[in-house]
């Protein structure tokens, strides 16, 4: 399968033969495997120590003629610590248990519960991430995600670029964006940052942003602009192709096609 290269001024530069992998079937369901296996989130729990750094020792004995004993005292059988006394007569306060001031709590997180132990065949990841790939070039999928994209608005699927792209300034590379996408996919390509509405705003997500477009780039190249997500072949992963969805509007250097290519191809995996 062919597709064009457009240059900085929107127009077709020339036509290259795409990777096979970009015609690959959509699998969503392997993708949401992937990607629920790749959800990860930091483990807490309180200290194993956590109210019990006391000199509480164990419960008191109920047995008569014992000294320090809480035979006939109506106490409850629970761990207390001394504070005070004097002769046979103690202070005593509860100690370590949920029911207790500066106690232990009662059912504390676990931090078992809360790894991942889900596990995917490496040949099932590599199929997954392909699919992805293929995604970012079906028409179908990319209209399916994005509500304001129509079929008739994507032309040429991947949209694949000059790697003189890499080397523009923030307002040039808007520009050449425009040109390249259109102002109908240019609206949905560059992420949008807003204030949320609510008391959300005061609790630490004052602002709402969507993932907006990714750009792909080649090995060594490298962007100096922050308007749009960016990730090296080598390092391109499920995550940044279908989080949130399938058909994430993605942009491919001419550079980072030749090194996916090369990634996935029958030498790359002899090599790895």
């Amino acid at each position: 399968m062919k597709t064009a290269v457009f240059d900085i001024h929107g127009k077709k530069a020339k036509e290259i033969e795409v990777p096979a992998f970009f015609s690959q079937p959509v699998r969503g369901d392997l993708i949401s495997r992937i990607i629920e296996n790749k959800k990860r989130f930091q483990p807490y729990s309180p200290s194993l120590v956590a109210g019990k750094q006391t000199a509480a020792s164990g419960k008191i004995v109920h047995r008569r003629h014992v000294w320090r004993s809480g035979y006939g005292r109506g106490m409850s059988r629970i761990p207390r610590k001394i504070m005070s006394r004097r002769g046979s007569q103690f202070n005593w306060v509860g100690a370590e248990i949920a029911s207790t001031r500066g106690g232990r709590r009662a059912h504390p997180p676990k931090v078992v519960s809360m790894l991942n132990p889900m596990k995917v065949n490496k040949k099932e990841s590599r199929l997954a991430l392909l699919s992805a790939l293929g995604a970012t070039a079906n028409k179908e999928q990319i209209s399916r995600r994005y509500q304001r994209i129509d079929e008739k608005d994507l032309k040429e699927l991947p949209i694949i670029v000059e790697d003189k792209i890499t080397s523009l300034k923030t307002k040039e590379f808007l520009n050449a964006l425009r040109n390249i996408l259109g102002e109908r996919l240019f609206s949905v390509a560059i992420g949008k940052k807003i204030t949320r509405s609510g008391r959300g705003k005061r609790r630490g997500r004052r602002y709402k942003q969507n993932s907006g477009m990714l750009i792909v780039l080649g090995k060594k190249e490298d962007m100096k602009v922050n308007v749009a997500d960016t990730r090296n072949a080598e390092n391109l992963g499920i995550t940044d192709l279908a989080s949130g969805g399938l058909g994430r509007l993605t942009i491919y250097t001419e550079r980072a096609i030749k090194d996916l290519e090369e990634r996935f191809s029958k030498k790359g995996e002899d090599k790895k």
